[in-house]
């Protein structure tokens, strides 16, 4: 099954732009697009919808008043020309705030959020999707489907970084704190300010080193303690 959603917005131009980003997805598809958020409650009454990209003004009525009066939440993803908003969207707990115009680059970050949402929080439940967790990754003008399973870890080059996995590297133009952000916490830790890593990919702890894979990755002074806590514990609930 695919990932259902809609967009709302009063702007036709914004509702093409985020249809054209969606366009890259297979996974995603948009059961239907509205001008008017009042006529968006009857599709939600109909039919499961998993992600709403919502605009805040409206004429007919504000995005938070919509969200509001919604009998479920799905997933919200705000899409606005108005940056002063972010607080209050983050204080009732949407996934997203994208501010117009919406690049592909910042939208790929939401997308990699919702996906997280969906596969690694289960939101939809494990018999909805039979897909393997992923993230995509932008390699050139390439997307990248990359297995959450097959990351061993990240390394930061800069204003690159270069994912290390089963099967290949993939250098992209972003930030290690960035990649970081959209890797579910559970499964990965950064443990330098070079290196993010997937935990379950650990081999050996010596010292101040992990080893991932036969090749020993340093952890930083300001993260050595977070991650012994973070191996341990995990080690420790395994074994229980």
């Amino acid at each position: 099954m695919k990932i259902k959603c809609i967009i709302i917005d009063d702007e036709p131009l914004a509702i093409t732009v985020i249809e054209n980003h969606l366009k890259n997805f297979d996974h995603i598809e948009i059961v239907e697009t509205f001008n008017n958020p009042l006529k968006a409650y009857h599709i939600l009454e109909k039919e499961k919808i998993d992600v709403i990209f919502l605009d805040i003004n409206m004429p007919q009525m504000t995005g938070f008043a919509f969200i509001d009066n919604l009998s479920y939440k799905p997933l919200i993803v705000i899409t606005t020309a108005y940056r002063e908003y972010a607080v209050k969207g983050f204080e009732i707990n949407i996934l997203d705030y994208l501010v117009k115009p919406i690049p592909f680059e910042r939208f790929l970050k939401t997308i990699n959020k919702i996906y997280q949402q969906m596969y690694v929080s289960n939101t939809m439940g494990d018999s909805s999707i039979h897909q393997e967790p992923h993230i995509f990754l932008k390699v050139n003008k390439k997307l990248i489907k990359v297995n959450l399973n097959d990351i061993l870890y990240i390394e930061s080059l800069k204003d690159y970084i270069k994912v290390i996995t089963n099967l290949g590297d993939y250098v992209v133009h972003k930030s290690l704190s960035a990649i970081t952000e959209e890797l579910p916490q559970s499964n990965f830790l950064r443990i330098h300010r070079s290196y993010t890593i997937s935990i379950n990919k650990i081999s050996a702890l010596e010292g101040n080193t992990v080893e991932i894979s036969n090749r020993k990755i340093p952890i930083g002074r300001n993260y050595l303690k977070q991650t012994k806590e973070r191996i341990f514990n995990i080690t420790d609930d395994n074994e229980n």
